[in-house]
């Protein structure tokens, strides 16, 4: 099932973070706000941190 844009995140950085993030997602091929997602996911990840997936969040409504 294809992903779809469910929210939106809005944040005020330091200028050089987003110019190293930027830098980052150019070496990466991807955009600055796949390259933040993936470093989110990463932490979480690391963490311990479970992000359920679209797809399990969509049944999970339907089922109630």
């Amino acid at each position: 099932m294809p992903r779809t844009k469910i929210a939106t995140l809005n944040l005020r950085i330091d200028p050089s973070i987003k110019d190293a993030v930027r830098e980052a997602a150019d070496m990466e091929h991807r955009s600055v706000a796949n390259m933040v997602e993936m470093l989110i996911r990463r932490y979480c990840d690391e963490a311990g941190i479970v992000i359920p997936e679209q797809n399990e969040m969509f049944a999970r409504k339907q089922n109630g």
